[in-house]
């Protein structure tokens, strides 16, 4: 029961990951039947391979995620893309000659408030991940992976204090923007999330540091390319998490990827077919499932709907005091 309701939240994560990517266009129906593909299906795909002791990217490729940097937060990045390249972008967003407009957020303080929430949410989305007992025992832990292998609260506690520290200065130094300042700690976390029952916490600080610098350029790249990513989830949980599996292929070579006698050790090569087949997972089936919506016509809102907002056209509702009728004041 446990273990089904901790993956069930990780596949409530995948979708969160997606509605970012996709906000401010997306019909609300095509959106759950695509969370349901990717929460039901491509996410647990991946676990099964990946995320498990006897899964077959682990005992033939030595592939290893603690922090399930991959297997959820790059496939659910990726099938975002698939859904990206059919949806399209705002509208406003790319001008005729293929350049892009900053659409900025419409509140910093709460776009802030929020990040720092999630930042929060880490810790205990990471311990979620450890295991009370099992084999590790046999080693001196207490706790272990979900692959067996021993680790204990306190690496974990302060691993993802230093990534979460890299990845905002790494971020700040490179952009001077609170929105990826905060991203940046997002971005240091999973960089780092592969390996946080690993790495030494002064090596997670200066992996997490040089996501926070990766995070802007590679996002620009993405945006060259005419996708709208409306919060850079793609580059966020996508890119850097991609990286991050695969700099602990570097990092941790020759590590046990599992508990057991000979066990498959971690290499740069498994981790490169692990990052491979999860991209493949993530946006083959977010691709293929969105151009079937589009081609049905549950995919994208009309463009009045869209100019109008989807609050008032879905809910509907008046989020923001812009948008609500002010009497003039009485005359004196």
């Amino acid at each position: 029961g446990v273990f089904w309701g901790a993956f069930t939240l990780f596949a409530a994560t995948t979708a969160s990951i997606m509605s970012g990517a996709v906000i401010e266009r997306i019909q609300t129906v095509g959106f759950v039947i695509l969370a349901i593909v990717l929460g039901g299906f491509s996410w647990t795909l991946a676990a099964a391979w990946g995320w498990h002791a006897d899964g077959w990217l682990v005992q033939n490729w030595g592939f290893h995620d603690f922090g399930a940097a991959g297997l959820v937060h790059a496939v659910a990045a990726f099938f975002a893309l698939g859904v990206l390249i059919n949806l399209g972008p705002r509208i406003g967003k790319f001008n005729a000659d293929g350049s892009a407009n900053d659409i900025p957020g419409h509140n910093m303080p709460f776009t802030a408030t929020g990040l720092m929430l999630i930042i929060v949410g880490f810790w205990g989305f990471l311990m979620a991940c450890l295991v009370v007992g099992g084999e590790a025992w046999s080693w001196g832990s207490n706790f272990s992976t979900i692959y067996g292998t021993p680790t204990n609260l306190g690496a974990l506690s302060f691993n993802i204090l230093m990534s979460v520290a890299g990845g905002i200065i790494g971020a700040w130094v490179m952009t001077r923007d609170p929105f990826w300042m905060m991203s940046g700690a997002l971005a240091g976390i999973i960089s780092c999330a592969s390996g946080l029952d690993i790495y030494y916490p002064a090596l997670t600080f200066i992996i997490a540091i040089s996501a926070g610098v990766l995070l802007k350029p590679a996002a620009g790249i993405i945006e060259k390319m005419g996708i709208d990513d409306a919060v850079g989830a793609v580059t966020v949980h996508g890119t850097i998490g991609i990286y991050g599996v695969l700099l602990l292929g570097i990092f941790a070579s020759g590590y046990p990827a599992v508990l057991g006698d000979n066990p498959p050790t971690v290499s740069f090569v498994g981790q490169l077919v692990g990052s491979v087949v999860f991209i493949i997972i993530g946006l083959g089936t977010g691709y293929v499932t969105s151009l079937i919506l589009k081609m049905v016509g549950m995919l994208r809102v009309p463009e009045a709907a869209e100019i109008a907002g989807l609050d008032t056209v879905k809910v509907p509702a008046q989020a923001y005091p812009e948008g609500i009728a002010v009497s003039p004041p009485a005359s004196n």
